[in-house]
């Protein structure tokens, strides 16, 4: 306790030196803790989109991930309600789990035949209410961009579609589409809204078909067998995706239709069953177990276990680039900081020299000269990352309060600019034990220097 009375006494008669010290800790502080808890927001937003849309994991046929998309009849799972079922009543998983639901992905081409346009999209076939629940899903407790799927209650045909489709298909105006802009439509001969082909296949002369109306569409599609089939869709909403690439392409309809259109009266299939978690960090057990009740009472079927990671490469991509740049720049505050610190106590090494070698004639042994200087330094360190962790508290409240947004690489609209300092713990924790310990360790070499001066010449120092 004497020590560290002396100590602040000692720090306390240069005020000035010991203030420029404390202000260099402070903002090194507040600069990892600023950026990490930036850094934070983004990884675990994106973490928290990707679990909405694709879930924690997938069951899926082997090689569907890398060569199935196109082609989902080839790639789909039999008996898929059963393997939802064993999974949902698995009592290792069942506390685990939010949902289990089915999904099916396929391509086509969706035609406004009233304006003379047609373009590719590809369509998610899903079980609405289970979809919308998913979407749901904010274990972060971040501001979530997921909207709900507005298919609850409609009919069969109902579909949701990109405002990029809705564009290429001039359905801004009929759908009364915030924000989008279309080209004139393309006239077409009176009476003639859409080749004979695709009525013919479409059966539009059944009565439920008969009404035309602006939001109406018709989508081609590959059957199981490769035979062409198209289906009339009502579009009832054009929702933004964020993701210009997956804006222009989004088409989301009930998983019933979607299966009649690729699997007509043969026995339906999916190709993926999405699993979301209570918890991100459940995931290594839960896909263990998953793998464990496939290869038991699936054996005949080449399924695989895929994670969020693994289904969406941008992620990891996304991390390893936050992580690098936060590495980077922690590190170059540490040194700034280290320097820092051993400079004004390698200073008041020099200028209190004769004084340390009055405390060695009086007594104090190496160690006790050594302890006095570590504890000038962890004083600073403790005092700076109180100081630091206050301001940057201060800083990320103006910044999360500021209404600042920034539009994402690929992306469409804008996301609130937002700081997690003290939901962030690990990283919070550990910047303020980093700065105490660099602190420690930029005042060893001139704590050692002073410890192992001589007594007669410390005191002969002029």
């Amino acid at each position: 306790m004497k020590t560290m009375s002396l100590a602040l006494r000692n720090l306390l008669r240069n005020r000035r030196r010991s203030l420029t010290t404390l202000l260099a800790m402070v903002v090194g502080l507040v600069a990892i803790l600023i950026f990490g808890g930036y850094r934070s927001n983004i990884i675990y937003g994106s973490q928290t989109g990707f679990v909405q849309a694709t879930g924690h994991l997938q069951i899926q046929q082997k090689d569907y991930f890398l060569d199935g998309g196109d082609n989902p009849s080839a790639y789909g799972i039999a008996d898929y309600t059963k393997i939802i079922d064993l999974v949902r009543h698995d009592a290792e998983l069942a506390p685990m789990l939010t949902i289990v639901t089915p999904n099916l992905q396929l391509g086509g081409i969706a035609g406004n035949f009233t304006a003379g346009v047609s373009r590719s999209v590809m369509a998610s076939g899903v079980v609405v209410e289970e979809r919308n629940k998913m979407l749901g899903w904010n274990d972060y407790h971040l501001t979530s961009y997921a909207h709900p799927l507005p298919l609850s209650g409609t009919s069969i045909d109902s579909v949701v579609i990109g405002t990029g489709v809705a564009r290429k298909l001039k359905l801004c105006n009929a759908l009364k589409v915030q924000g989008c802009t279309q080209t004139a439509a393309i006239k077409v001969a009176s009476g003639k809204q859409e080749p004979d082909d695709i009525a013919a296949l479409s059966n539009l002369n059944d009565a439920s078909a008969q009404k035309q109306d602006d939001t109406r569409i018709e989508m081609l599609a590959a059957t199981s067998h490769g035979a062409p089939n198209v289906a009339s869709l009502n579009v009832i909403h054009a929702e933004n995706m964020g993701i210009k690439a997956l804006d222009d392409v989004y088409l989301a309809m009930h998983l019933t239709q979607a299966q009649k259109l690729i699997f007509g009266s043969a026995p339906p299939q999916v190709t993926a069953i999405q699993i979301q978690l209570q918890h991100t960090s459940q995931i290594p057990q839960a896909k263990q177990r998953l793998k464990q009740l496939l290869q038991t009472n699936f054996k005949d079927q080449p399924l695989v276990v895929l994670d969020y990671e693994e289904l969406n490469p941008m992620y990891g991509q996304t991390m390893q680039f936050m992580d690098s740049m936060f590495g980077f720049i922690a590190t170059l505050i540490g040194v700034i900081v280290l320097f820092t610190i051993g400079n004004t106590m390698g200073t008041a090494v020099v200028e209190r020299t004769v004084e340390i070698g009055t405390l060695r004639a009086m007594g104090v042994r190496r160690s006790g000269i050594r302890k006095l200087f570590l504890c000038e330094a962890a004083i600073l360190g403790v005092v700076g990352a109180i100081i630091g962790l206050l301001s940057a508290t201060v800083i990320a409240y103006l910044i999360n309060n500021s209404g600042w947004t920034w539009t994402p690489p690929g992306y469409s609209y804008a996301y609130l600019i937002l700081v997690r300092v003290w939901q962030d713990m690990h990283l919070l924790i550990g910047s303020l034990i980093g700065l105490i310990i660099v602190t420690l360790i930029s005042a060893w070499w001139p704590a050692n220097r002073a410890a192992n001066m001589e007594i007669v010449d410390a005191l002969r120092h002029v």
